[in-house]
Protein backbone atom coordinates (compact mmCIF):
# COMPACT_ATOMS: atom_id res chain seq x y z
CA UNK A 1 0.00 0.00 0.00
CA UNK A 2 2.80 2.41 0.94
CA UNK A 3 4.54 1.59 -2.35
CA UNK A 4 1.35 2.38 -4.29
CA UNK A 5 0.89 5.74 -2.51
CA UNK A 6 4.54 6.66 -3.08
CA UNK A 7 4.25 5.89 -6.79
CA UNK A 8 1.07 7.98 -7.02
CA UNK A 9 2.80 10.95 -5.39
CA UNK A 10 5.76 10.69 -7.74
CA UNK A 11 3.47 10.52 -10.80
CA UNK A 12 1.50 13.54 -9.54
CA UNK A 13 4.70 15.50 -8.94
CA UNK A 14 6.01 14.73 -12.44
CA UNK A 15 2.66 15.61 -14.02
CA UNK A 16 2.47 18.96 -12.25
CA UNK A 17 6.03 19.91 -13.08
CA UNK A 18 5.66 18.86 -16.71
CA UNK A 19 3.23 21.75 -17.06
CA UNK A 20 5.50 24.18 -15.30
CA UNK A 21 3.33 24.72 -12.23
CA UNK A 22 5.10 25.78 -9.08
CA UNK A 23 4.10 27.55 -5.92
CA UNK A 24 7.32 29.54 -6.15
CA UNK A 25 6.92 30.66 -9.78
CA UNK A 26 3.45 32.03 -10.64
CA UNK A 27 2.12 31.37 -14.13
CA UNK A 28 2.91 34.13 -16.58
CA UNK A 29 -0.28 35.59 -18.03
CA UNK A 30 -0.60 37.00 -21.54
CA UNK A 31 -2.06 40.25 -22.80
CA UNK A 32 -3.57 39.55 -26.24
CA UNK A 33 -4.45 42.55 -28.40
CA UNK A 34 -6.03 42.21 -31.86
CA UNK A 35 -5.90 45.42 -33.91
CA UNK A 36 -8.54 45.59 -36.63
CA UNK A 37 -7.71 48.61 -38.79
CA UNK A 38 -9.82 50.13 -41.53
CA UNK A 39 -7.54 50.64 -44.56
CA UNK A 40 -10.07 52.28 -46.86
CA UNK A 41 -9.30 55.52 -48.70
CA UNK A 42 -9.60 58.02 -45.86
CA UNK A 43 -7.60 56.07 -43.27
CA UNK A 44 -4.01 57.10 -44.00
CA UNK A 45 -3.97 59.16 -40.81
CA UNK A 46 -5.08 56.17 -38.73
CA UNK A 47 -2.32 53.98 -40.18
CA UNK A 48 0.27 56.70 -39.58
CA UNK A 49 -0.80 57.04 -35.94
CA UNK A 50 -0.56 53.25 -35.51
CA UNK A 51 2.97 53.25 -36.96
CA UNK A 52 4.14 56.17 -34.84
CA UNK A 53 2.48 55.20 -31.58
CA UNK A 54 2.94 51.42 -31.46
CA UNK A 55 6.06 51.76 -29.33
CA UNK A 56 4.53 54.02 -26.69
CA UNK A 57 1.60 51.61 -26.34
CA UNK A 58 4.02 48.69 -25.88
CA UNK A 59 6.10 50.74 -23.43
CA UNK A 60 3.07 51.32 -21.23
CA UNK A 61 2.25 47.62 -21.33
CA UNK A 62 5.83 46.82 -20.26
CA UNK A 63 5.03 48.31 -16.84
CA UNK A 64 2.04 45.99 -16.31
CA UNK A 65 2.19 43.29 -13.65
CA UNK A 66 0.06 40.29 -12.77
CA UNK A 67 0.86 38.78 -9.37
CA UNK A 68 4.09 40.76 -9.50
CA UNK A 69 5.16 39.27 -12.85
CA UNK A 70 5.35 41.11 -16.19
CA UNK A 71 2.82 39.42 -18.50
CA UNK A 72 3.62 38.30 -22.02
CA UNK A 73 2.35 40.48 -24.86
CA UNK A 74 0.98 39.19 -28.15
CA UNK A 75 -0.43 41.41 -30.89
CA UNK A 76 -2.39 40.39 -33.99
CA UNK A 77 -3.22 42.64 -36.92
CA UNK A 78 -6.08 42.71 -39.43
CA UNK A 79 -6.95 45.16 -42.17
CA UNK A 80 -10.43 45.54 -43.58
CA UNK A 81 -12.44 47.76 -45.94
CA UNK A 82 -9.86 47.84 -48.74
CA UNK A 83 -10.85 47.16 -52.37
CA UNK A 84 -7.50 45.47 -53.00
CA UNK A 85 -8.61 42.68 -50.67
CA UNK A 86 -10.79 39.74 -51.69
CA UNK A 87 -14.52 40.48 -51.91
CA UNK A 88 -15.09 36.78 -51.21
CA UNK A 89 -13.42 37.25 -47.82
CA UNK A 90 -15.37 40.40 -47.03
CA UNK A 91 -12.46 42.73 -47.91
CA UNK A 92 -10.67 41.39 -44.84
CA UNK A 93 -7.08 40.19 -44.44
CA UNK A 94 -5.22 38.72 -41.51
CA UNK A 95 -1.97 40.64 -41.71
CA UNK A 96 -0.35 38.95 -38.72
CA UNK A 97 -1.38 36.21 -36.30
CA UNK A 98 -0.75 36.64 -32.56
CA UNK A 99 2.96 37.23 -32.09
CA UNK A 100 5.39 38.70 -29.60
CA UNK A 101 7.82 39.60 -32.40
CA UNK A 102 7.59 43.39 -32.21
CA UNK A 103 9.76 43.91 -35.29
CA UNK A 104 7.34 41.79 -37.33
CA UNK A 105 4.44 43.91 -36.08
CA UNK A 106 6.23 47.10 -37.04
CA UNK A 107 7.12 45.73 -40.48
CA UNK A 108 3.52 44.75 -41.21
CA UNK A 109 2.14 48.09 -40.08
CA UNK A 110 4.51 49.85 -42.47
CA UNK A 111 3.36 47.57 -45.28
CA UNK A 112 -0.27 48.72 -45.03
CA UNK A 113 -1.68 50.93 -47.77
CA UNK A 114 -5.14 52.41 -48.16
CA UNK A 115 -7.71 52.10 -50.92
CA UNK A 116 -11.49 52.54 -51.25
CA UNK A 117 -13.67 49.72 -50.06
CA UNK A 118 -16.56 48.41 -47.98
CA UNK A 119 -16.07 48.21 -44.23
CA UNK A 120 -17.72 45.22 -42.57
CA UNK A 121 -17.12 45.55 -38.84
CA UNK A 122 -19.13 42.56 -37.69
CA UNK A 123 -17.43 40.32 -40.22
CA UNK A 124 -13.87 41.35 -39.34
CA UNK A 125 -14.59 40.83 -35.63
CA UNK A 126 -16.01 37.35 -36.31
CA UNK A 127 -13.09 36.52 -38.62
CA UNK A 128 -10.59 37.41 -35.88
CA UNK A 129 -12.48 35.13 -33.48
CA UNK A 130 -12.38 32.26 -35.96
CA UNK A 131 -8.78 32.58 -37.10
CA UNK A 132 -6.78 33.66 -34.05
CA UNK A 133 -5.58 31.43 -31.20
CA UNK A 134 -7.17 33.24 -28.26
CA UNK A 135 -6.58 30.43 -25.78
CA UNK A 136 -8.71 29.42 -22.80
CA UNK A 137 -6.70 30.92 -19.93
CA UNK A 138 -9.24 32.89 -17.88
CA UNK A 139 -6.76 35.37 -16.46
CA UNK A 140 -5.27 36.36 -19.81
CA UNK A 141 -6.30 39.85 -20.89
CA UNK A 142 -7.94 39.48 -24.31
CA UNK A 143 -8.93 42.60 -26.24
CA UNK A 144 -10.06 43.61 -29.69
CA UNK A 145 -9.57 47.20 -30.84
CA UNK A 146 -11.46 47.94 -34.04
CA UNK A 147 -10.98 51.33 -35.70
CA UNK A 148 -12.80 52.89 -38.64
CA UNK A 149 -15.13 55.65 -39.79
CA UNK A 150 -18.11 54.05 -41.52
CA UNK A 151 -21.33 52.74 -39.89
CA UNK A 152 -20.67 49.75 -37.63
CA UNK A 153 -23.73 47.98 -39.03
CA UNK A 154 -22.51 47.16 -42.56
CA UNK A 155 -21.99 43.66 -43.94
CA UNK A 156 -23.76 40.31 -43.74
CA UNK A 157 -22.44 39.42 -40.27
CA UNK A 158 -24.53 41.24 -37.67
CA UNK A 159 -22.14 43.04 -35.31
CA UNK A 160 -24.19 42.10 -32.23
CA UNK A 161 -23.81 38.39 -33.05
CA UNK A 162 -20.05 38.73 -33.53
CA UNK A 163 -19.60 40.66 -30.28
CA UNK A 164 -21.74 38.17 -28.36
CA UNK A 165 -19.44 35.42 -29.65
CA UNK A 166 -16.42 37.45 -28.47
CA UNK A 167 -17.88 37.79 -24.97
CA UNK A 168 -18.36 34.04 -24.78
CA UNK A 169 -14.61 33.68 -25.33
CA UNK A 170 -13.83 36.26 -22.63
CA UNK A 171 -12.74 38.85 -25.21
CA UNK A 172 -13.45 42.56 -24.68
CA UNK A 173 -14.39 44.54 -27.79
CA UNK A 174 -13.29 48.18 -27.92
CA UNK A 175 -14.37 50.51 -30.71
CA UNK A 176 -12.44 53.51 -32.03
CA UNK A 177 -14.40 55.82 -34.32
CA UNK A 178 -12.28 58.06 -36.51
CA UNK A 179 -14.35 61.21 -36.45
CA UNK A 180 -16.97 63.10 -34.47
CA UNK A 181 -18.15 61.56 -31.19
CA UNK A 182 -21.87 61.90 -32.00
CA UNK A 183 -21.42 60.54 -35.53
CA UNK A 184 -19.82 57.46 -34.03
CA UNK A 185 -22.78 57.01 -31.72
CA UNK A 186 -25.29 57.31 -34.58
CA UNK A 187 -23.19 54.79 -36.52
CA UNK A 188 -23.53 52.25 -33.64
CA UNK A 189 -19.83 52.30 -32.66
CA UNK A 190 -20.70 53.10 -29.06
CA UNK A 191 -23.37 50.41 -29.03
CA UNK A 192 -20.74 47.90 -30.16
CA UNK A 193 -18.41 48.85 -27.31
CA UNK A 194 -21.15 48.76 -24.67
CA UNK A 195 -22.26 45.33 -25.84
CA UNK A 196 -18.63 44.14 -25.89
CA UNK A 197 -17.90 45.33 -22.30
CA UNK A 198 -15.33 47.65 -23.84
CA UNK A 199 -14.73 51.35 -24.35
CA UNK A 200 -16.07 53.59 -27.09
CA UNK A 201 -13.41 56.04 -28.18
CA UNK A 202 -13.05 58.68 -30.87
CA UNK A 203 -9.87 60.01 -32.42
CA UNK A 204 -8.92 62.69 -34.89
CA UNK A 205 -7.07 60.37 -37.24
CA UNK A 206 -5.84 63.27 -39.37
CA UNK A 207 -4.31 65.11 -36.43
CA UNK A 208 -0.61 65.92 -36.63
CA UNK A 209 1.16 64.02 -33.86
CA UNK A 210 3.00 66.23 -31.39
CA UNK A 211 6.50 64.95 -30.58
CA UNK A 212 8.38 66.67 -27.78
CA UNK A 213 12.15 66.74 -28.07
CA UNK A 214 13.94 66.21 -24.74
CA UNK A 215 17.54 66.67 -23.56
CA UNK A 216 17.79 62.87 -23.16
CA UNK A 217 16.89 61.83 -26.72
CA UNK A 218 20.37 61.98 -28.25
CA UNK A 219 21.85 59.84 -25.50
CA UNK A 220 19.09 57.26 -25.94
CA UNK A 221 19.70 57.19 -29.70
CA UNK A 222 23.42 56.58 -29.15
CA UNK A 223 22.63 53.80 -26.69
CA UNK A 224 20.19 52.28 -29.17
CA UNK A 225 22.99 51.82 -31.72
CA UNK A 226 25.17 50.24 -29.04
CA UNK A 227 22.26 47.99 -28.06
CA UNK A 228 21.99 46.69 -31.63
CA UNK A 229 25.64 45.67 -31.38
CA UNK A 230 24.81 43.19 -28.62
CA UNK A 231 22.65 40.98 -30.87
CA UNK A 232 24.13 37.74 -32.21
CA UNK A 233 22.11 36.14 -34.99
CA UNK A 234 21.92 32.38 -35.42
CA UNK A 235 19.83 29.81 -37.30
CA UNK A 236 18.27 29.84 -40.75
CA UNK A 237 16.30 33.05 -40.18
CA UNK A 238 18.85 34.74 -37.98
CA UNK A 239 20.55 37.05 -40.46
CA UNK A 240 17.27 38.24 -42.05
CA UNK A 241 15.74 38.89 -38.61
CA UNK A 242 18.87 40.76 -37.56
CA UNK A 243 18.53 42.97 -40.63
CA UNK A 244 14.83 43.47 -39.94
CA UNK A 245 15.67 44.94 -36.55
CA UNK A 246 17.76 47.63 -38.25
CA UNK A 247 15.13 48.22 -40.94
CA UNK A 248 12.47 48.88 -38.29
CA UNK A 249 14.79 51.41 -36.67
CA UNK A 250 14.96 53.07 -40.09
CA UNK A 251 11.17 52.97 -40.48
CA UNK A 252 10.75 54.66 -37.12
CA UNK A 253 13.35 57.28 -38.07
CA UNK A 254 11.47 58.00 -41.31
CA UNK A 255 8.50 59.11 -39.19
CA UNK A 256 10.34 61.10 -36.56
CA UNK A 257 13.46 60.88 -34.41
CA UNK A 258 11.31 60.75 -31.27
CA UNK A 259 9.65 57.58 -32.59
CA UNK A 260 13.10 55.94 -32.67
CA UNK A 261 13.57 57.03 -29.06
CA UNK A 262 10.31 55.33 -28.05
CA UNK A 263 11.28 52.22 -30.00
CA UNK A 264 14.64 52.18 -28.21
CA UNK A 265 12.80 52.26 -24.88
CA UNK A 266 10.76 49.26 -26.04
CA UNK A 267 13.97 47.44 -26.97
CA UNK A 268 15.23 47.98 -23.43
CA UNK A 269 12.12 46.36 -21.90
CA UNK A 270 11.28 42.75 -21.06
CA UNK A 271 8.68 42.63 -23.83
CA UNK A 272 11.32 42.90 -26.56
CA UNK A 273 12.63 39.34 -26.76
CA UNK A 274 14.16 37.67 -29.81
CA UNK A 275 15.09 34.18 -28.68
CA UNK A 276 14.08 32.87 -32.11
CA UNK A 277 17.11 34.46 -33.76
CA UNK A 278 19.30 36.12 -31.11
CA UNK A 279 21.80 33.96 -29.24
CA UNK A 280 21.81 36.15 -26.12
CA UNK A 281 18.04 35.86 -25.63
CA UNK A 282 18.01 32.20 -26.69
CA UNK A 283 20.76 31.24 -24.24
CA UNK A 284 18.64 32.46 -21.33
CA UNK A 285 16.97 29.07 -21.70
CA UNK A 286 19.16 26.62 -19.81
CA UNK A 287 18.07 23.82 -22.16
CA UNK A 288 19.80 25.42 -25.12
CA UNK A 289 22.46 23.17 -26.64
CA UNK A 290 25.39 25.07 -28.17
CA UNK A 291 26.56 21.87 -29.85
CA UNK A 292 23.53 21.92 -32.15
CA UNK A 293 24.28 25.40 -33.49
CA UNK A 294 25.15 25.59 -37.17
CA UNK A 295 28.40 27.54 -37.16
CA UNK A 296 27.82 28.62 -40.77
CA UNK A 297 24.68 30.51 -39.62
CA UNK A 298 26.61 32.57 -37.05
CA UNK A 299 28.40 35.88 -37.73
CA UNK A 300 31.71 35.16 -39.48
CA UNK A 301 33.85 36.28 -36.54
CA UNK A 302 32.21 33.62 -34.34
CA UNK A 303 32.24 30.65 -36.72
CA UNK A 304 35.64 29.35 -35.64
CA UNK A 305 35.16 29.79 -31.91
CA UNK A 306 34.97 26.80 -29.60
CA UNK A 307 31.84 26.15 -27.53
CA UNK A 308 33.58 27.59 -24.46
CA UNK A 309 34.71 30.70 -26.33
CA UNK A 310 31.24 31.22 -27.81
CA UNK A 311 29.57 30.93 -24.41
CA UNK A 312 31.99 33.47 -22.97
CA UNK A 313 31.28 35.87 -25.85
CA UNK A 314 27.51 35.50 -25.39
CA UNK A 315 27.82 36.21 -21.65
CA UNK A 316 29.90 39.30 -22.41
CA UNK A 317 27.19 40.60 -24.74
CA UNK A 318 24.49 39.75 -22.19
CA UNK A 319 26.24 41.86 -19.54
CA UNK A 320 26.76 44.68 -22.03
CA UNK A 321 23.11 44.60 -23.09
CA UNK A 322 21.81 44.64 -19.53
CA UNK A 323 23.95 47.71 -18.77
CA UNK A 324 22.71 49.55 -21.89
CA UNK A 325 19.07 48.65 -21.28
CA UNK A 326 19.29 49.82 -17.68
CA UNK A 327 20.77 53.14 -18.80
CA UNK A 328 18.02 53.63 -21.40
CA UNK A 329 15.35 52.96 -18.77
CA UNK A 330 16.97 55.47 -16.41
CA UNK A 331 17.09 58.13 -19.14
CA UNK A 332 13.50 57.34 -20.11
CA UNK A 333 12.28 58.07 -16.58
CA UNK A 334 13.83 61.53 -16.87
CA UNK A 335 12.45 61.89 -20.40
CA UNK A 336 8.91 61.11 -19.26
CA UNK A 337 9.09 63.70 -16.48
CA UNK A 338 10.39 66.31 -18.94
CA UNK A 339 7.63 65.51 -21.48
CA UNK A 340 4.95 65.73 -18.79
CA UNK A 341 6.08 69.26 -17.86
CA UNK A 342 6.08 70.43 -21.49
CA UNK A 343 2.93 68.80 -22.79
CA UNK A 344 -0.40 70.58 -22.71
CA UNK A 345 -3.54 68.64 -21.83
CA UNK A 346 -4.67 68.71 -25.45
CA UNK A 347 -1.45 67.38 -27.02
CA UNK A 348 -2.45 63.72 -26.68
CA UNK A 349 -6.21 64.16 -26.70
CA UNK A 350 -8.02 62.12 -29.35
CA UNK A 351 -4.94 60.21 -30.53
CA UNK A 352 -4.80 56.43 -30.99
CA UNK A 353 -2.08 55.97 -28.39
CA UNK A 354 -3.83 57.84 -25.57
CA UNK A 355 -7.27 56.25 -26.02
CA UNK A 356 -5.85 52.73 -26.32
CA UNK A 357 -3.62 53.03 -23.26
CA UNK A 358 -6.48 54.42 -21.20
CA UNK A 359 -8.78 51.56 -22.23
CA UNK A 360 -6.13 48.87 -21.69
CA UNK A 361 -5.33 50.06 -18.16
CA UNK A 362 -9.00 50.34 -17.24
CA UNK A 363 -9.81 46.83 -18.44
CA UNK A 364 -6.58 45.33 -17.07
CA UNK A 365 -7.36 46.54 -13.55
CA UNK A 366 -10.66 44.65 -13.65
CA UNK A 367 -8.59 41.46 -13.98
CA UNK A 368 -6.16 42.46 -11.21
CA UNK A 369 -3.34 43.62 -13.48
CA UNK A 370 -1.45 46.49 -11.91
CA UNK A 371 0.88 49.29 -13.00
Amino acid sequence: MKSYVLKALIVSFLFINSFGYSNNSPKKQTVKVALLLDTSNSMDGLINQAKAQLWEIVNELSYAKYNGVTPNLEIALYEYGNDRLSAKNGYIRKVLHFTNDLDDISERLFSLTTNGGSEYCGEVIQTSLNELEWGKERNDLKMIFIAGNEPFTQGNTYYKDAITNAKEKGIVVNTIFCGDYQNGISGSWKDGAVLGNGDYMTINHNKNIVHIVTPYDKDILILNKKLNGTYIYYGNKGFSKYNKQSLQDDNAAALNEEVVVKRAVTKSSKLYSNAEWDLVDASSNKKMDYRKLKKSKLPKHLQNKSEKELKAYVEKKRTERARIQKKIQELNKKRKIYVATKRSKNDKKNELESVMIKAIKKQAKKKNYTW
